[in-house]
């Protein structure tokens, strides 16, 4: 297995007018369907995902499953437009590590959408779905509590990690484009309203080969467009 972590430095400008020249804009300032877009139009099948997009000196981070020089050489080929949005004149990658001592203790930090698909393929608030069912007058738990036992839940897929200490950094509603082909023609752009909640704390790896594959795969939804990248720093603490 491989895994890549790359970083770029999107134009404000320029990614701004991408959004608008193509209808991508959410009515606020998630640009998540924009720049996912953009990293097809560079990259094509080996796009990156999940990736995270500060907006300032971080620019863009992504993990992808390709190597370096294959990557290097998709950005150097792409399109003139492509790469001034993308700021791919200042494009870097490294190998990133893939195999993991059990028990391994991490700092982490990860932009989430912390939703559940509905059968009627909605997405709903998890905590409003946990109101929903603890009833208003019973219902005590603050969305820390309630999103942070569902970002517990995600981690440990497959036994991968234990979260050992999290908090909630920041929280707020954002509006998400999303587009994509239904049965019968084409399903009409939609701007979504949910969850945006960043999460920090410590984990530490349970399973070397099933933390590997989460970190590649990302948490939660919308991993293609912004959310779900586990970004990782030393802990605090030894």
């Amino acid at each position: 297995m491989n895994l890549t972590l790359l970083q770029c430095h999107p134009d404000p400008r320029r990614l701004a007018t991408w959004a608008t020249r193509f209808g991508l804009t959410a009515g606020g300032d998630d640009l998540g369907y924009a720049l996912h877009t953009l990293l097809a139009a560079a990259f094509g099948e080996a796009a990156p995902k999940p990736f995270r997009h500060f907006g300032d000196v971080r620019g863009l981070l992504a993990y992808s499953a390709h190597d370096p020089d294959a990557l290097q050489l998709a950005a150097q080929t792409a399109a003139p437009d492509v790469y001034a949005t993308l700021g791919l004149e200042r494009f870097a990658t490294r190998s990133f590590p893939t195999e993991w001592a059990s028990d391994r203790r991490v700092g982490f930090e990860v932009r989430v959408r912390p939703v559940l698909r509905t059968r009627e393929g909605r997405e709903r608030d998890i905590f409003q779905i946990a109101a929903e069912k603890s009833g208003a007058d019973e219902f005590d738990q603050t969305r820390e509590a309630v999103y942070g036992e569902w970002l517990t839940h995600e981690l440990a897929r497959g036994d991968a990690a234990h979260i050992e200490r999290v908090q909630l950094d920041g929280f707020r509603l954002t509006a998400s484009l999303r587009k994509g082909n239904a049965a019968g023609g084409k399903r009409p752009a939609q701007r979504v309203a949910g969850p945006d909640a960043v999460f920090s704390g410590e984990l530490s790896v349970r399973d070397p080969a099933g933390f590997a594959a989460l970190l590649a795969r990302g948490l939660g939804r919308h991993r293609a467009f912004g959310f779900g990248m586990l970004l990782l720093r030393p802990p605090a603490t030894c």
